[in-house]
């Protein structure tokens, strides 16, 4: 959509100079810009690909072989900027012929200026009308699909974990059937399966919020590194994850109290999903480096793997709801970590990069902007 300065911009498609130039002094009496004006339907489709206006008032007879109903048919399949018809042709085909176009108005000359002046603001008002439709359509299209592949995702994702738990609890009913170890380990696997489901539910709330617009950068203060310690510490605490998790630090000195202006609960977000991912697409046997660095305008988070690798068709659609890399087997997941990721790190006006190899690791980079700042209020994450 055209970017609006204090008055609108228009383009005038008109055979007659002496014409053209009377509309142009009344458009300039009335406040607009003029971003040109054209005699044929070339040129009027030249000046609108270069200038973007935000209003075309056309002509039907024009210079050369195209009529300016072709051209405002063309302008608005092309760019769907509004357009309204001025000319002295009233007949009834020529109207039937314009009207198939869509234009936003039909002025007959000669014409009064507030004729033009109430043409001109009831197009554009009908045009911003309809771009919102269409936009609220769009998102409503995009929402209806995202339910659709939720309950696919939900259906398939708590199968297993809902037959794990009622395994585990049938079971558990029977005491002289598990030994202590054999016990413990069930009672793990259906912790586990539990907070894959709480993982899932909270993914598909972030994304709905992140849908309906809901999605704020709210800063506060945080200690940087002490918040990468928690983080690494509560993924260090499960099981299956102890000693492989690496954290090093650079730039970040404890002792100095230091702060970056950060949210911390879309920061928690990005931190958990790359390095739950990393965790999970990686040999058990193999460790996971993360680096932090901390710079005067910006905080650098890095997290290696040794794992699967992503293929060039998956990181063109790595960041994309519900997208899973063909490579995943049977690993669970839902496609949505990476996209959430992707949405708090625009929210905080970062960046993302990735660097991946098949069956070698991948590399997660996220730059995020912010200024040290000195501050006694240590954020505490929910541990």
């Amino acid at each position: 959509m055209p970017q609006h300065s204090s008055k609108p911009t228009i383009l005038i498609v008109e055979d007659e100079w002496v014409i053209a130039l009377d509309i142009k002094q009344h458009l300039k009496k009335l406040g607009y810009n003029v971003s040109g004006t054209a005699n044929s339907a070339e040129k009027a489709l030249e000046l609108v690909a270069t200038n973007k206006p935000d209003l075309v008032l056309m002509d039907i007879y024009l210079q050369g072989d195209k009529s300016g109903i072709e051209a405002a048919d063309q302008i608005r399949q092309q760019f769907q900027i509004p357009v309204v018809f001025l000319t002295a042709h009233a007949d009834e085909s020529t109207l039937t012929e314009a009207i198939a176009t869509h234009p936003y108005g039909y002025i007959v000359k000669p014409f009064e200026e507030q004729d033009l002046i109430i043409a001109i603001q009831v197009a554009l008002a009908n045009h911003v009308a309809e771009q919102a439709i269409r936009q609220a359509l769009q998102t409503e299209k995009r929402l209806n699909e995202l339910k659709s592949q939720f309950v696919s995702i939900v259906s398939h994702e708590f199968r297993n974990p809902l037959s794990s738990i009622l395994l585990t609890l049938e079971l558990l009913e029977q005491p002289d059937v598990l030994n202590p170890q054999k016990r413990q380990a069930h009672i793990e696997r259906g912790k586990a399966a539990i907070q894959h489901m709480a993982q899932l539910i909270t993914d598909v709330l972030v994304l709905g919020q992140v849908e309906q617009e809901q999605f704020h950068c709210q800063p506060t203060p945080i200690n940087i590194s002490q918040f990468c310690s928690f983080l690494v510490e509560d993924l260090q605490s499960r099981a299956q994850n102890t000693d492989r998790l690496v954290l090093n630090v650079s730039g970040c000195d404890e002792t100095a109290n230091l702060f970056y202006e950060l949210d911390p609960n879309l920061l928690q977000h990005i931190l958990n999903n790359l390095l739950e991912n990393a965790l999970k697409y990686s040999p058990n046997d193999s460790q996971v480096i993360f680096n932090l660095r901390c710079e005067p305008d910006y905080v650098e988070f890095q997290i290696q793997d040794q794992g699967i690798g992503l293929t060039e068709k998956d990181l063109a659609k790595l960041f994309t709801p519900f997208h899973r890399g063909i490579n995943v087997n049977k690993i669970p997941g839902t496609g949505l970590g990476l996209s959430i990721t992707k949405k708090c790190v625009d929210a905080h006006g970062g960046k993302i990069f990735v660097d991946s190899n098949l069956g070698v690791g991948t590399t997660f980079t996220v730059i995020l902007p912010a200024l040290k700042i000195e501050n006694n209020n240590i954020y505490q994450p929910h541990q």
